[in-house]
């Protein structure tokens, strides 16, 4: 008999060569991965996940307080946004002909634009980083003036353009020289009033809530900013990349306050359901017809893979769900138990100072303790890296109580949340109870959770 299995089987692959993984990363990838996942012992094998869980091999459950960095803001695999790609495949539509018009990415542009009236048109591309770059290139285009102004502290991406708006030192260091640039702190309008009076600003990009740290633009700051770029023939450009598409309790963040309509639009992360690499750019009508001006620029900012079908059936089926299941209240109505529930916290624990944020994404910030006793060990771990604490929460965290979070940046004492938002009040409780185990470990000042924390140091010293 012959062999009738296909060429490429690729749960056969899998089966052979999964156990591979981090040998693979190391030698064909990023080999720092795989050592920094073995040194905080992030190194598991997860085999499945479904919505806001994984499973290992011994069938334990995860729950997933990262949801992929934002891009999970369905949960894993939604059975809607699945059948929707099986139908696009299935489909055989004639994708990416590159001279014609195709239905979903006009679909897709109508159903965004509906949760932002006031923009008009719609570019899409691959990822967040794609999105901002096209929002500075059409900023700067459409403005005919060269420099972007962004908050101290912001991510907007790591490609060269996204890079130049980057607020963190650690991302630029050694890839200059970038674009002319001009960083202001969050909420300083007074810095913002000084920087446009030079009259050569294209626009401000912004986090409405950044991400590194969880730190909100302080109330009216979108506001006051958008009349101060208006009066200088400036763009607002907001960048909801993360905290779009119901993160904070709202579709967008910016909607926190009223009366703020942005020029241009960043989106992507959970628009993908998850599968499909998807990015946004929203913007007015004149932006778009200014960068597109004539038949001869007609491509003049394109995307290879920008509109393809799995993409657009993706994004269609994710504002479908989010319609149909309520998620943006969702995120809003767990998002306040969550936050409640943690700030309860704040007087109970002398290491935990703050609990911020707004739905569901949420920022909890350690700091120096009052007692003696753990003053010198918080000393201890500062002296060697700031971040090293938030680190020794995250780690107990995954290892004793199979939760997984992150850090909120490097050198910040913060963790952050941005679970799916399909979570619920089983997810909330489950989260409570052990991050208060892990506070009361902590403050016993033994235990393995400090004698991680002088690994930490052990290894912050061998890296300097």
């Amino acid at each position: 008999m012959t062999d009738e299995r296909p060429d490429f089987d690729l749960a056969r692959l899998l089966a052979e060569r999964g156990a591979e993984r981090y040998e693979l990363h190391t030698r064909h990838l990023n080999h720092q991965l795989p050592r920094m996942l073995r040194t905080i012992g992030f190194d598991k094998v997860y085999e499945r996940a479904e919505g806001a869980y994984f499973w290992d091999a011994e069938g334990n459950d995860y729950l997933d307080m990262l949801a992929g960095f934002g891009v999970m803001g369905l949960g894993r695999h939604h059975p809607v946004v699945r059948k929707a790609l099986h139908d696009v495949l299935d489909a055989s539509l004639a994708d990416l002909t590159r001279f014609d018009c195709q239905p979903l990415p006009g679909l897709l542009a109508e159903r965004l634009l509906v949760h932002s009236p006031h923009l008009d048109r719609v570019f899409f591309g691959n990822s967040g980083t794609e999105a901002v770059e096209t929002a500075l290139k059409f900023a700067r285009y459409a403005t005919g003036r060269p420099r972007i102004l962004y908050c101290g502290h912001a991510f907007h991406g790591l490609t060269t353009g996204s890079l130049s708006v980057n607020g963190e030192k650690g991302f630029r260091d050694g890839f200059a020289p970038l674009l002319p640039d001009t960083a202001i702190a969050l909420g300083d309008l007074d810095a913002l009033r000084r920087e446009l009076k030079r009259g050569d600003v294209a626009g401000l990009i912004v986090e409405p809530i950044q991400g590194k740290g969880v730190h909100a633009a302080p109330p009216g700051f979108l506001r006051e900013a958008q009349e101060l770029l208006r009066r200088h023939k400036a763009l607002l450009i907001v960048d909801e990349v993360q905290t779009g598409l119901g993160r904070t309790g709202d579709f967008y963040a910016y909607q926190h306050e009223e009366g703020v309509e942005p020029d241009l639009l960043c989106v992507a992360k959970a628009l993908s359901g998850g599968y499909v690499p998807v990015g946004a750019t929203l913007g007015k009508d004149w932006i778009f017809k200014r960068v597109y001006s004539s038949m001869d620029r007609v491509l003049v900012h394109s995307a290879s893979f920008g509109s393809n079908a799995q993409a657009m059936a993706a994004g269609l089926a994710v504002l479908s769900v989010m319609e149909q299941e309520e998620t943006v209240a969702n995120a809003r109505r767990t998002g306040d138990l969550l936050r409640q529930r943690l700030a309860a916290l704040v007087g109970r624990y002398e290491l935990l100072h703050e609990v911020r944020g707004r739905g569901l994404m949420v920022g909890i910030e350690f700091g120096r303790p009052s007692s003696l006793r753990l003053r010198s060990r918080w000393t201890m771990l500062q002296a060697a890296r700031k971040g090293l604490f938030a680190q020794m929460v995250v780690v107990p965290l995954l290892r004793k109580h199979r939760i997984l979070t992150q850090v909120s940046g490097d050198h910040l004492e913060v963790i952050k949340l941005i679970p799916p938002l399909v979570i619920a009040e089983p997810e909330v409780e489950r989260f409570v109870a052990a991050f208060t185990a892990v506070m009361d470990d902590a403050h016993s000042g033994n235990g393995l959770m400090w004698d991680f924390g002088r690994t930490l140091v052990k290894q912050a010293a061998a890296n300097r």
